[in-house]
């Protein structure tokens, strides 16, 4: 069994980086480059795709964009989900590699009128104060690429206190687990 871990920058991303990564391939999205470098980096928002391409990033990493810059490494997304958003083409990646991907950190849009992002008040990110994006757009998404995997068990993550409830209930292979029990059952992966 192959495992994938897919990171969000919600606020509800409270786990040890570094401790997932003996247990699979860790896929992640935008800013997260700033702290950590996943083994697979998404990011389709045209001013941090840009930025993260001309770091130099992309030509040492896996980078994945919608319009990669020639001559700088990054890979163009799946093209049937060139229109989604950066976590879950992110999930996409993950589940045409794995047979479970764990999707932490997907807040969809929170449980509060603000901005759930980790990397709020920094470059090419909203203000901590401005209004939540809401998550419905995710949630679609996400759940298009359950059923375009239906042999892949997804597993969204979620601490109740900030991530925004989304019932998955209609996918079979798509179930939701709270962090403090995601903690257990890392320990036995």
């Amino acid at each position: 069994m192959t495992i994938g871990f897919v990171l969000g920058n919600g606020k509800s991303r409270e786990v040890l980086l570094n401790r997932l990564a003996p247990r699979g391939k860790i896929y992640g999205c935008n800013g997260l480059y700033r702290d950590f470098k996943p083994n697979v980096l998404v990011a389709t928002d045209k001013p941090i795709a840009t930025a993260i391409q001309e770091s130099g990033y992309a030509r040492k990493n896996l980078f994945f964009t919608r319009n990669p810059i020639s001559g700088l490494g990054a890979r163009p997304v799946p093209p049937q989900y060139y229109g989604f958003s950066s976590g879950p083409i992110a999930a996409a990646i993950a589940a045409a590699e794995n047979d479970v991907v764990f999707l932490i950190g997907f807040d969809l849009g929170g449980v509060t009128k603000k901005f759930n992002n980790i990397y709020a008040d920094t470059d090419f990110y909203k203000k901590s104060s401005d209004p939540a994006v809401p998550g419905d757009n995710w949630a679609r998404q996400l759940a298009k690429i359950a059923t375009d995997y239906p042999k892949v068990q997804f597993v969204r993550v979620i601490v109740p206190e900030v991530s925004k409830k989304i019932p998955f209930n209609h996918l079979p292979n798509f179930d939701t687990l709270p962090l403090k029990t995601f903690f257990k059952l890392l320990n036995t992966l």
